[in-house]
């Protein structure tokens, strides 16, 4: 019924369109990207769900006051404390361990604004659980979110993040000004 709700918002209010050729995997991290907008969350959410997908996500903690938080964590968010030094790698690959499926959305930019030096995390809690990492771009002008690529991390950072941050390149986010590649 849930898939149902999704994709009659996604598809029929809303008028998004998808392009997914990757698989299905039990578990995954999601590399998602143009992050310009708090509707980012909105949008991505409605298209997992359509494709009758669950996805679990990090958010800053701050913003899981009552009665948001419990709203975000019943959508799958995870509150994360950026002040702290505590690894989130490690508590990710932990949480990949320990569960039978699981698929973490994380968006490299680490913000909404355009950073050109994105955050690594994504790439070493894949690499560490041993899982791959589908990429799946926003797509606005064309109200499309496409993913039709993923990686399994090689070890190659320089290698893999050039691989992923093309991927991007032709991809426009609501705020396009907003996002930034930076060095490729």
């Amino acid at each position: 019924m849930r898939k149902i709700i999704y994709n009659f918002i996604y598809r029929q209010i809303l008028r998004w369109k998808t392009n997914v050729t990757v698989p299905n995997y039990d578990k995954c991290v999601i590399c998602a990207a143009p992050h310009t907008s708090n509707w980012d969350l909105f949008i991505g959410k409605l298209f997992y769900g359509a494709m009758g997908r669950k996805t679990s996500f990090m958010m800053k903690k701050e913003w899981f006051i009552f009665p948001l938080g419990l709203l975000f964590r019943a959508i799958g968010g995870i509150p994360v404390d950026r002040g702290h030094k505590t690894s989130l790698v490690e508590q990710m690959t932990k949480q990949f361990a320990q569960s039978k499926k699981f698929h973490l959305a994380i968006t490299p930019e680490g913000t909404r604004k355009a950073n050109p030096n994105w955050k690594k995390g994504f790439y070493y809690i894949a690499l560490k659980a041993k899982v791959p990492i589908m990429l799946i771009a926003i797509d606005y002008p064309n109200k499309t979110i496409v993913s039709t690529k993923s990686i399994m991390p090689s070890g190659d950072i320089v290698k893999d993040m050039r691989e992923i941050k093309l991927y991007f390149k032709n991809y426009k986010g609501k705020n396009p000004r907003n996002f930034a590649l930076g060095e490729i």
